[in-house]
């Protein structure tokens, strides 16, 4: 269809309101969210099988004909995007390291998205990011919310003029150009999501840090596109599962809930929802296509606090993550060739499994079997 109708983009877009959501992680998840809130309004079209370039998103347009449509897209490309489509809303999530063998660095994203965000009417924007904050400064009006971050190893170099930027605590800024966290029209306290107007108990059934902040950014933007902030709550609170993200299954007595972390961030976050537990591990890691090739971010991942709980180690690049486990002090580590396998070397009971993105699809294929 873009071959023969390079247009088509724009022509299926047309008298239809686009949203856009788009950022490193919490993509797929920040959009299911936001396409249940607006759900409530009336009909609402999206990529939900997480198709999020070109050819996708042309699908994704082409298959339906509701007013609203709520588009995942792949940060690089997000401009292509704004031009094709005109979205009423974009919303920008974080920018950080991710596949730099198909991205260009941080820095040179937040500037192609600076340009794109030029013609948009309204951002809703992370105001904990720095790269997002320059870029969404350059849209006709933003709306900020405050989510914060755990990494912020990418948010160290001022993406506007390159000085240091300072960060000290959920607050940051860059004394050489004045780039600072700007005053949050939304923010998270806990388990709430509050606004001026708002104070939200959240009680999503996601788990995770990670998930308070996809959800804050779906609701700021669903209230923005004239949902009520307490309906659009309600009709995320029960979304257990996105695209097999945190889907549950079940294997010879053992409870397997299946996470995505596919970068240094997204891996991070991962472990983080199971810093309070002791519940059993399995870390699945290849480093092909859509993974990215170079797999020397693992070192950039604190896994010192894994100490103490089982942890078993597959996929294609399992002896990299041995590696990195050993330097960081892990060397009682199992290891075999895949997700069943390992699950029966695990007691029976609850198992996260924490997989980057090949290894995540083979583990849901074997899993629903």
């Amino acid at each position: 269809m873009l071959a023969l109708a390079p247009e088509a983009p724009r022509i299926l877009a047309q008298s239809r309101d686009v949203l856009a959501v788009s950022g490193t992680n919490g993509k797929t998840t920040t959009t299911a969210y936001l396409t249940a809130a607006l759900a409530t309004l009336g009909p609402v079209d999206t990529n939900d099988d997480g198709a999020n370039t070109a050819a996708g998103i042309t699908t994704s347009l082409a298959a339906g004909t509701a007013p609203r449509v709520v588009i995942e897209t792949d940060e690089r490309w997000l401009p292509w995007l704004i031009e094709a489509t005109k979205p009423s809303i974009v919303t920008l999530l974080n920018l950080s390291r991710d596949q730099l063998h198909r991205h260009h660095e941080v820095a040179h994203l937040a500037h192609a998205w600076s340009d794109a965000l030029c013609s948009v009417p309204h951002v809703v924007a992370s105001a904990s990011d720095p790269a997002v904050v320059m870029a969404a400064l350059a849209a006709r009006k933003q709306t900020w919310v405050a989510v914060g971050s755990r990494w912020t190893q990418d948010g160290h170099v001022c993406p506007r003029c390159g000085g240091e930027c300072v960060h000290e605590g959920a607050d940051w800024g860059c004394d050489v150009c004045g780039l600072c966290k700007p005053t949050p029209d939304w923010w998270l306290e806990g388990d709430e999501l509050v606004s001026k107007q708002f104070r939200l108990p959240l009680r999503l059934a996601l788990p995770g840090e990670v998930n308070r902040a996809n959800a804050a950014m779906a609701v700021a933007t669903a209230a923005l596109a004239g949902v009520e902030p307490s309906q659009a709550l309600a009709a995320v609170r029960d979304i257990a599962a996105v695209a097999g993200r945190y889907a549950i299954a079940e294997h010879q007595g053992r409870r397997a809930r299946v996470v995505l972390a596919k970068n240094p961030a997204g891996w991070l976050e991962s472990l983080a929802i199971v810093a309070g537990t002791t519940e059993p591990l399995i870390l699945a890691f290849n480093s092909e296509g859509v993974d990215g090739r170079d797999p020397s971010w693992l070192y950039d991942v604190p896994f010192d606090h894994l100490g103490g709980r089982r942890v078993v180690v597959t996929g294609r690049r399992a002896t990299d993550m041995l590696v990195r486990l050993e330097m960081a002090g892990l060397t009682d580590i199992a290891s075999t060739t895949d997700v069943l396998t390992a699950l029966e070397m695990l007691p029976e009971g609850d198992v996260t499994v924490i997989a980057n993105y090949t290894a995540f699809q083979e583990a849901r294929r074997v899993l629903a079997r």
